[in-house]
């Protein structure tokens, strides 16, 4: 059964029983002030005649006044007055007769004023009941009109989404829902598209990756084999020199398959990390000596400064070491001859914020938000002699997160890239 049916059938069953509930408390409610008010004025008159009910015939009636005794079985005890046994049965005021506790008879008392009145309880009360049928009737047809378009309403967004839903289960990564409201079901719609485009996008990074990873081991295969066959096709001696470009290419694909299996073992949590206390700035200054002969060779200004204190973390030093020293080589490799690269270190908000700010070409909005992604290279990059294979960042983002931080980046063509990398304190 669909939810559309069920949300029906629920507010369908609860306006009816409402409704059924209301029309039998206003009948008992209607009742009882009825008779308290044909019973209350002759309250003295009854109460005068069961007292002296072991001898009816000493009880003096008014005029037109008539009672009839009955027993717990229906028989006639004693009649007095002109009415008929129907006529006090049907419109007369009954009370019991008790002695010890138990009802042994009952009191049927009759005159013209208890007779109309009677006769107007229940003309009242069929009346009544028949108001309250019709409006009972009207009431819940309304209702229902109204749950079935309510419900209908309701379960729109859902119906909407039930067929993307089915097309993303076949594989149609970023198919979008509608979105058609601001509440619950808008929000579910929402986070369906949201979660249908990063499926896309994932699926674009898996088809790239493969494509990526196939074209980086092909590359260095094929160069060794082409090499290998013309070895074997001249059948001469091969000189020690020429191996050289061979094992240039080994080295290259050895290192490739070395990152992706690092990056895998980070992004599976999986990665070994051997944290030990360590001071950040003593080893951000062994990181940019290291690389100050590489600057000096492009006539870049290289500086360090540490605003820290305590720059003490728990690290991974050799991790930590491979992050920096990639930022610090990429800031290098892509600043002009006569620009500046600058590291600084300092305390925020309880933890050691480290930023590396280059004069160099910057990098264009649109590909800050792959930066980090696997193979991504921007355009300035896109050789792979000089920008690598498009694995440092993806790597450097990784084992940040493997230490708790986080890595952020800032850039603009022509004015430099920022990068933020932030860990906390021990």
């Amino acid at each position: 059964m669909s939810v559309r049916r069920k949300l029906f059938l629920t507010i369908a069953l609860f306006i009816v029983g409402m409704g059924l509930v209301f029309a039998f408390a206003t009948q008992v409610v209607i009742r009882g002030i009825l008779d308290v008010m044909i019973e209350a004025p002759k309250r003295t008159e009854i109460a005068e005649i069961l007292a002296h009910y072991d001898a009816p015939e000493r009880i003096e009636l008014p005029a037109e006044t008539s009672i009839l005794f009955l027993s717990r079985d229906k028989r006639v005890l004693y009649k007095s007055g002109a009415a008929t046994e129907q006529a006090l049965k049907m419109f007369g005021i009954k009370s019991p007769i008790k002695q010890n506790g138990q009802t042994v008879a009952f009191l049927y008392y009759h005159d013209p004023d208890v007779d109309y009145m009677s006769k107007l309880r229940m003309g009242v009360l069929n009346s009544t009941r028949f108001l309250l049928l019709v409006g009972t009737v009207i009431f819940v047809l309304i209702s229902l009109v109204v749950a079935y378009l309510m419900s209908k309403r309701l379960t729109r967004p859902l119906r909407a989404l039930l067929p993307v839903i089915d097309r993303l289960g076949q594989g149609e990564f970023g198919v979008q829902a509608p979105v058609l409201s601001r509440d619950e079901h808008g929000k579910v719609a929402a986070a369906f598209n949201k979660m249908s485009s990063r499926l896309q996008q994932d699926e674009e990074v898996r088809r790239n990756l493969v494509a990526d990873v196939a074209h980086e081991l092909r590359t260095p295969l094929t160069i060794i084999r082409g090499k290998l066959d013309l070895f074997q096709q001249h059948g001469e001696p091969i000189e020690p020199q020429e191996l050289l470009p061979l094992q240039d290419d080994l080295i290259r694909l050895t290192r490739l398959v070395e990152d992706l299996h690092q990056l895998s073992l980070a992004e599976a949590k999986q990665l070994p990390l051997d944290k030990k206390p360590t001071d950040l700035s003593a080893l951000l200054h062994r990181i940019v000596e290291r690389v100050a002969f590489d600057a000096e060779s492009k006539e870049i200004k290289l500086s360090y400064v540490s605003h820290a204190h305590d720059a003490i973390t728990q690290v991974d030093s050799n991790r930590i070491t491979q992050v920096f020293l990639n930022l610090l080589i990429n800031a290098i490799r892509y600043t002009p001859e006569g620009g500046q690269v600058s590291v600084v270190l300092e305390e925020q908000h309880g933890a050691l914020r480290t930023t590396i700010t280059d004069t160099g070409f910057g990098i264009a909005p649109e590909h800050l938000p792959f930066l980090f992604n696997r193979f991504y290279r921007t355009d300035s990059a896109r050789d792979r002699n000089s920008g690598g294979m498009g694995l440092g960042l993806a790597i450097v983002k990784e084992f940040v997160l493997a230490h708790d931080g986080t890595i952020t980046v800032q850039s603009e063509p022509g004015q430099g890239t920022t990068f933020t990398v932030v860990l906390p304190f021990i």
